[in-house]
Order: structure tokens, then sequence, then C-alpha cells
């Protein structure tokens, strides 16, 4: 516990169990929390709807396993069809933001 007396913020603990920005560790750690978002966005976005996996598969033209992948945070998403899924399964437009 001794190595946590220090941290002042919520950036020094992510550095301290993942590294810095840049690095293997990091960069997979940062993959994983914005997948996890991504995740819960569309399980909400889906659950306001009252749609079930299926339903916005069959709508947005995809399959529902890729539906539950995204909804679980496993596997890659392709930007094109995660717009889609938005767009036209749920009539939501999504924005990007680079930093």
């Amino acid at each position: 516990m001794e190595k946590y007396s220090k941290i002042k913020n919520f950036d020094e603990l992510i550095e301290l169990e993942h590294g810095k920005l840049g690095t293997e560790s990091r960069n997979k750690y940062e993959e994983q929390a914005q997948m996890f978002i991504v995740s819960e966005m569309l399980k909400e976005a889906r659950r306001e709807a009252k749609m079930t996996q299926e339903q916005l598969a069959i709508k947005a033209g995809t399959k529902k396993s890729y539906i539950s992948k995204i909804e679980n945070a496993k596997g890659n998403i392709q930007l094109s069809t995660l717009i889609r899924i938005f767009e036209k399964g749920l009539n939501k437009r999504i924005g990007l933001t680079f930093l």
C-alpha cells in the first residue's frame, strides 16, 4: 500500500498501474477502457430504444453476435459498422473527438 501513499490524482494512479502514455501496457489499458465505454454506451442506447440485440442487429444490417461482442467489449470494431449500428439501428448520431 506504500506505493499508493504518494498518489495525488487519478492520472498518477493510472500511470503507476499501467505505465506512461505510449508504453505497450498503457496503450492496452487505454484501448480496453475505450472499448468498455463504447460497450456501455451501446447497451444503454439499445435499452432506451427497448430493443433486443437481435432486433438491433436486423435493423443495422449486422449479426446479433456482433452486437453481443461490442456490448461485452470483446473483439475489434470497425468504425463504419459502429456508426451504422448507432445511426441506422438506433437513429442516433455519434461524434468523434481527437485529442
